[in-house]
């Protein structure tokens, strides 16, 4: 048995931190608190579950083990944390061959899931609060759906604790403790020091921050998130309004049916604004309300002038390649750094914890040949297949 510290206890932190306890380690997981963490992207109502990632088969099979899983957690935990409502991914044009929805579609046939290709009006007709003469064509897939994400990172807190992972809540990680190139543990801001074989840092957003040795491997950006009031809940139900992404590669919108407290979640996955996660620039701006008005009179008329009750800026620890960042560092012997979501991690937790472990343990996994550590990889070279380059600001 070895000792290990996790450092943050979003989604890669906690689910690590069981994983890891399951396998026989000690684990201590610390985080500054109160958990689950207000600023971590983790933390919000819901994250989209999905398996369509255009011609990309290693995330859409990832992807579909994790849906799999999601259900398996719906009765393990004896809560519904994942809602099967379907993701639709629709365009203005009609889908050609290279377009995300079009290699997304035919991945997801290739693979036998349910799919339905939305370029009828009779299928549209299901769907009302959507303007009919502006979507032409796309792809809904029916075995998908969202996570509330908030209560998901809460309940595994709670199974952590209970499987006897020790929670350090409210302590701040200073640095690393490094002798020559071993690192044997952390220090905290208050001077103490905790000691373990393994330490693994899944601070998201704040890595290039808290590690400045990875500002070269990561950007941490911020994008903005709307909760709406609907005047007309009825049409945001989720039978009539599954999980969407509007022409997302070019508008970067996405969104969610309404939740029991009656909110429409609307955010954008785009390039977003550089910025450190305590910024006091993590504020959505006036043109970020300007910019999703003018998309919601265009796309979702009943929408147009719903108030805002919420906002709040989504941090993504941001890859070059848009590839997750889960590996050794091979300059510094114990640590394991599990990162570089990208905005697109969250749907995997229930698959994230093994691949963590697996890289800790040395154990080989292929997807660890994907996310491995490669400091050559140049900035922009790629990203998630449905993220808008957009603008960036």
């Amino acid at each position: 048995m070895s000792k290990a510290i996790v450092v943050g206890a979003g989604i890669n932190g906690v689910t690590a931190a069981i994983e890891l306890k399951k396998r026989g380690h000690e684990v201590v997981l610390v985080d500054p608190g109160p958990l689950p963490h207000p600023l971590a992207a983790s933390t919000d109502i819901s994250k989209a579950v999905r398996a369509a990632y255009g011609a990309d088969e290693d995330y859409t099979a990832f992807a579909e083990r994790s849906i799999k899983l999601w259900r398996q957690w719906n009765d393990e935990f004896g809560t519904k944390l994942y809602h099967e409502v379907g993701v639709m991914f629709v365009r203005r044009a009609k889908m050609e061959p290279g377009d995300f929805e079009y290699e997304s579609l035919k991945l997801l046939e290739k693979r036998g899931l349910k799919v339905a290709r939305m370029n009828t009006p009779e299928l549209w007709k299901r769907f009302p609060a959507w303007n009919p003469e502006l979507y032409r064509d796309g792809v809904l897939e029916i075995e998908a759906g969202y996570a509330e994400s908030g209560r998901t990172v809460a309940v595994l807190i709670e199974r952590a604790k209970s499987a006897g992972v020790e929670l350090c809540e409210r302590v701040v990680f200073s640095r690393l403790d490094e002798r020559g190139n071993l690192v044997s543990g952390i220090a905290l801001d208050d001077g103490q020091k905790i000691a373990a074989d393994f330490v693994v840092m899944a601070v998201g957003a704040w890595t290039p921050y808290l590690l400045p040795f990875t500002k070269k491997f990561f950007r941490a950006t911020g994008q903005p998130v709307f909760h709406l009031k609907p005047s007309e809940p009825e049409l945001f139900a989720p039978e009539r309004f599954p999980v969407f992404g509007a022409d997302i590669t070019t508008t970067g919108y996405y969104g969610f049916p309404i939740n029991p407290d009656g909110v429409v979640k609307i955010a954008n996955h785009g390039p977003g604004r550089e910025m450190s996660p305590d910024s006091p620039q993590r504020v959505v701006t006036a043109d970020d309300e300007k910019n999703l008005r003018e998309f919601l009179a265009s796309t979702f008329p009943s929408l147009a002038n719903a108030p805002i009750v919420y906002t709040r800026v989504c941090m993504y620890c941001d890859t070059h390649d848009g590839h997750f960042w889960i590996a050794h560092d091979p300059e510094r012997e114990g640590l394991v750094v599990a990162t570089g979501d990208n905005g697109h991690g969250f749907k995997f937790a229930p698959v994230l914890g093994e691949i963590i472990a697996d890289a800790v343990e040395g154990k080989d996994n292929p997807l660890l040949e994907k996310f491995r550590w490669r400091p050559e990889v140049r900035a922009g070279t790629a990203m998630d297949a449905a993220r808008s380059k957009g603008k960036p600001e």
